[in-house]
């Protein structure tokens, strides 16, 4: 919901600040006044052209703001925080600003970001219903969207587009295998080739060092018991003799010596504590005296030096054609094999694929069909409801056909390439589904597709009895039901349950009298559900809404004509509003016109 849009230097208007009501909001004032400028702004936020020429004269950029209020769960809120832009106190700013050199900037939340990202952003909070926007809606895919949107068929397209998913992989891999070259027979080949090689070879993870950290023990074996030998002579004696001519004494006995000498003394000291430790510094020495021993008892039974080098060398060259460590030769070994299944395209294999292609087919129909049937049912009662509501918006004999025809079917192949008697249906990620509105825009014309057959006002209020409808649809009410709901409820401007807003422009064109009334009635029981706000010049338009806004265009000074017209944007309540209700009636604030506007306000209410 737009809570606030500000403007500054955009065409006339230098500045305004416009807070909408939650429900519906009129925008009122004299032909050429500046009403434009509006849409302009909330098409400048919602991604449009970024046209420099509406930058006000003598400034250097034009900027407009949207202040939105949004839910937490919201598909708006969604696409910010996955742009990086966290919702503050529930709301989203959206800017952008337009230089007079032409470029543009896009801002969300105080963020600079792609146009494309306001864009989808603004997609989910504002629809603009105006001679240009609403030619969208001739695109198959926007009708298709809006009769969905209108079905809440949710669920029955989500369960479509699983099983349309799991058939499209399937799709994609027969289609792969089937279409196998030379050159992907030769991969086949040389994986084949390389798994049997790496079978053979049979490598462990972490061999290749195991074995290097063995051949250097082997490669320097004299040198290691030479050493060993020196330190275990230099530790304790007793272990080995290493120099028979030698009298030295081991380090080990030199400690226990030290130690009874100290236990000697009957003098009063540390000496005792001091003897102790020199028995525990002795008892460590003979910890690594004894892994010492264990390094003069290595046997490398009859390792071969060349043996060990041989395998060395076979485990390197895996490392250096798949590595770089034989736990990623192992790896690559198990991922080839399953990649040689799919790359042989066995007979049996294809055969197999096919059939469970057929399963997921048949899955997908199944799915489609009950897509359709909810489109179809929901296409009629939402025509049948339109068709309703335009003859109330001043355009008897108009009506809308919404046609949900199965698409074209497709002739199937089979695995070897000929062609069989079977029609399949023609399936996207969408459905099975063509969907058309078709509409006639009035009795004995001819039946032409949407957006190619009404002006601009009568698209308008088109989509105006599309919108209505569809909120019906969603609230579950007919036409009875909401006349009854008229008649008993009060105020309406809080109970707006969605988070989107409906911009209505020429909306009123060619019409008058009690259809304009109606047509008052209508924006304001969409405005239940959704805000609205709508520019008008009709009375009994404006007299439905929650709140009305003036735009009025002030002749320049005359001292100072530099500036030129300038615009402004004011809301108008009490005696205002009926002196501007009385202006749109007659032109003029007589009484009589006063007390005409007093009467149609009071009266226009649900």
């Amino acid at each position: 919901m737009l809570e606030e849009l500000d403007i500054r230097n955009l065409g006339p208007i230098r500045e305004a600040a416009i807070t909408p009501a939650a429900g519906m909001t009129a925008i009122t004032g004299e032909t050429g006044a500046g009403k434009s400028m509006l849409l302009s702004a909330l098409n400048l936020i919602s991604g449009g052209p970024a046209d420099a020429g509406r930058v006000s004269a003598g400034a250097s950029e034009a900027w407009a703001q949207g202040i939105f209020a949004v839910s937490d769960q919201s598909t708006a809120t969604t696409i910010a925080r996955e742009a990086g832009v966290e919702p503050e106190d529930g709301e989203l700013f959206l800017s952008r600003t337009v230089r007079a050199a032409g470029r543009s900037r896009a801002v969300l939340g105080g963020k600079s970001l792609p146009k494309s990202v306001l864009v989808a952003v603004a997609g989910e909070l504002i629809t603009i219903h105006g001679q240009a926007e609403q030619l969208k809606i001739a695109s198959p895919s926007r009708q298709r969207d809006f009769l969905d949107r209108a079905a809440g068929d949710d669920a029955e397209l989500d369960a479509y587009r699983e099983a349309w998913r799991a058939l499209a992989a399937m799709d994609e891999r027969l289609t792969r295998l089937r279409s196998q070259e030379s050159s992907v027979r030769q991969r086949a080949d040389y994986l084949r080739e390389s798994v049997d090689h790496i079978n053979e070879v049979d490598p462990h993870p972490g061999e290749d060092e195991e074995l290097k950290a063995k051949r250097d023990r082997i490669e320097n074996a004299a040198e290691i018991a030479e050493g060993v030998s020196r330190a275990l002579a230099s530790l304790d004696s007793s272990q080995l003799e290493y120099d028979s001519s030698s009298e030295n004494t081991g380090a080990s006995d030199l400690l226990l010596q030290a130690a009874q000498a100290l236990r000697g003394i009957r003098a009063s000291g540390d000496f005792v504590e001091l003897a102790d430790r020199l028995e525990s510094l002795n008892a460590e020495l003979q910890d690594v005296v004894f892994a010492l021993s264990g390094h003069l008892d290595e046997d490398f039974g009859d390792a071969d030096l060349d043996t060990l080098n041989a395998r060395i060398h076979e485990l390197g060259e895996l490392t250096r054609r798949w590595g770089p460590t034989l736990a990623d030769v192992v790896a690559w070994r198990d991922k080839a094999a399953f990649e040689i299944e799919d790359l042989d395209a066995s007979p049996e294999k294809l055969a197999e694929l096919e059939s469970e292609r057929e399963q997921l087919y048949r899955a997908a129909v199944a799915a489609a069909d009950a897509l359709s049937t909810v489109r179809a049912d929901a296409a009629a009662r939402l025509a049948a409801r339109v068709t309703a509501e335009l003859e109330s918006l001043a355009m008897a004999g108009a009506s809308l056909e919404i046609r949900v025809t199965p698409r074209a079917a497709a002739l199937g192949a089979t695995g070897d390439g000929k062609r069989e008697a079977i029609e399949y249906r023609a399936l996207d990620q969408n459905g099975g589904d063509d969907i058309a509105f078709l509409f006639t825009p009035y009795e004995g014309s001819p039946q032409l597709p949407m957006g190619k057959s009404a002006s601009g006002g009568e698209l308008s209020r088109l989509m105006l009895a599309l919108e209505l409808s569809a909120a019906d649809m969603h609230a579950g009410t007919d036409g009875e039901e909401e006349k009854s709901r008229e008649s008993t409820s009060g105020s309406f401007s809080d109970a707006v349950t969605s988070d989107m807003t409906f911009i209505f422009d020429e909306v009123d064109a060619g019409v008058g009298g009690k259809a304009a009334a109606e047509l008052g009635r209508r924006l304001a029981r969409l405005a239940r559900t959704s805000q609205v706000i709508v520019v008008t010049h009709l009375a009994q338009v404006a007299s439905w809404a929650d709140a009305q806004f003036v735009v009025t265009k002030i002749p320049p000074d005359a001292d100072d004509d530099a500036v030129g017209v300038v615009t402004t944007v004011n809301e108008v309540r009490d005696d205002a509003r009926v002196h501007e209700v009385a202006r749109m009636l007659s032109g003029s604030e007589s009484e009589a016109s006063l007390d005409h506007a007093r009467e149609l306000l009071a009266s226009s209410t649900l």
